[in-house]
């Protein structure tokens, strides 16, 4: 017969096996910046399943507002998380801060997963010096988002869109005149696209291997001369990404197409436009140019107080097929993971899309972007690059003048 255990010994059993589990317990702080967070909110039931034993504290800041405060906390040791989300842009000068793990390294060893991932993200993630800073979650094949029915009224057609730059900034023209509304929303969004496309593997946007500017070159020179026509020809709204002008030309229909990553998809179907459902279309950059556009990273500080942990998860969000894929469903994060590229939700139409299955053309692209290094200067460098480039527009300063003056001033910059 089985004997009942006193209630007095049951519960104290309960207590001490209460009190083992808290011990055992791990608080894992991740932080993360919209939308790219939401990932995070997705995996943590399913991670939760995994490892019952780790509790996930979320904090998420806008994405400014974030990477400034990741540069404070690795500047000061201070106010760390275990797992911190990194924008592309950013990277390379985090990692040459010297403050982030080499996940390259053990017992990471993340480089033996690296044939796994899209090959021209890895570089994306790395120093200058070969130090594997991140790990890849998202990446941002460009694309060109364009709303159908402005187009239409206008009698301008895709093809028109894409054949060439110039037929781009001609169908501008035709779309402004027959809608009102700016083909796009600033000229600086050519320049973007174009200095990005067209490189070979292992060239940089803004510095070759040695480190020495690429900024007054033809590849600079096209791309503002490309900016400056679009200026010229009245087909842009002189309106910066991210802010509250540039959300609300896409709610009033003022800006008829943005170039941008894939990811761009989400952003309009859950804030910029929800009520355009139906009336945006993806297409393949003007001028068969293929090129990545952001892409998002998970980086463990040096100074994090549970770096197993951090790593475990990291490799759950990039490594893992179904955690990649519900990210892929959760906010249009076009994978990282070359395995989850393949799986039949690439085949599913998008409803806001039009019923498009754009998610298709999107793969094209991510295949045949080049893996494009990345510099830690890179981020100093495009300020310079935008400054002249404003310049151009705004004062009518020659291109060449203003493309020799950036070059000189990135020099004196970044003295290596």
């Amino acid at each position: 017969m089985t004997r009942l255990m006193n209630p007095l010994l049951l519960s104290a059993a309960l207590a001490m096996a209460s009190a083992a589990s808290a011990q055992t317990t791990t608080t894992l702080t991740v932080a993360s910046f919209p939308s790219f967070d939401l990932a995070v909110k997705a995996a943590i039931p399913l991670y939760k399943k995994l490892h019952p034993e780790v509790e996930i504290k979320l904090t998420s800041l806008a994405f400014g507002d974030h990477h400034t405060a990741m540069t404070t906390a690795l500047a000061t040791g201070a106010n760390l998380p275990d797992v911190m989300a990194v924008e592309v842009g950013f990277i390379g000068k985090f990692a040459e801060s010297g403050g982030l793990e080499d996940l390259g390294k053990a017992p990471y060893n993340g480089m033996q997963y690296t044939s796994k991932i899209a090959k021209f993200t890895v570089p994306q993630g790395m120093s200058g010096s070969g130090v594997l800073a991140a790990m890849p979650a998202d990446i941002g094949p460009g694309a060109l988002f364009y709303r159908k029915d402005l187009l239409d009224k206008a009698g301008v057609s895709e093809a028109d869109l894409t054949k060439s730059w110039e037929s781009y900034i001609e169908s501008g023209k035709k779309v402004k005149a027959a809608t009102g509304a700016y083909l796009l929303a600033s000229a600086v969004d050519i320049k973007d696209i174009y200095i990005r496309s067209g490189l070979k593997d292992g060239e940089g946007i803004f510095f070759d291997k040695k480190g020495t500017p690429l900024i007054n070159t033809p590849r600079f020179e096209k791309g503002f001369e490309l900016a400056k026509a679009a200026r010229t020809a009245g087909i842009d709204g002189k309106i910066t990404a991210w802010s509250n002008e540039w959300s609300e030309g896409f709610k009033r229909d003022k800006v008829a197409s943005q170039m941008m990553g894939a990811w761009l998809a989400g952003h309009l179907s859950n804030w910029l436009a929800p009520e355009s459902k139906g009336k945006w279309r993806s297409a393949q950059l003007p001028n068969g140019a293929y090129a990545s556009w952001g892409g998002s990273f998970y980086a463990i500080p040096k100074k994090a107080a549970n770096k197993a942990a951090a790593w475990d998860f990291i490799k759950f969000m990039t490594l893992d097929k179904g955690m990649q894929i519900e990210a892929f469903r959760s906010l249009d994060a076009f994978p990282s993971l070359i395995e989850a590229q393949s799986d039949p939700f690439l085949d599913q139409p998008i409803e806001y899309l039009g019923g498009q299955k754009a998610r298709q053309m999107w793969k094209v692209s991510a295949d045949k972007i080049k893996a494009i290094a990345v510099d830690k200067y890179d981020p100093v460098a495009n300020d310079v690059v935008n400054a002249e480039l404003d310049k151009v527009l705004e004062q009518n300063k020659d291109i060449k003048t203003a493309l020799a003056d950036a070059q000189e001033q990135v020099k004196k910059r970044v003295r290596r």
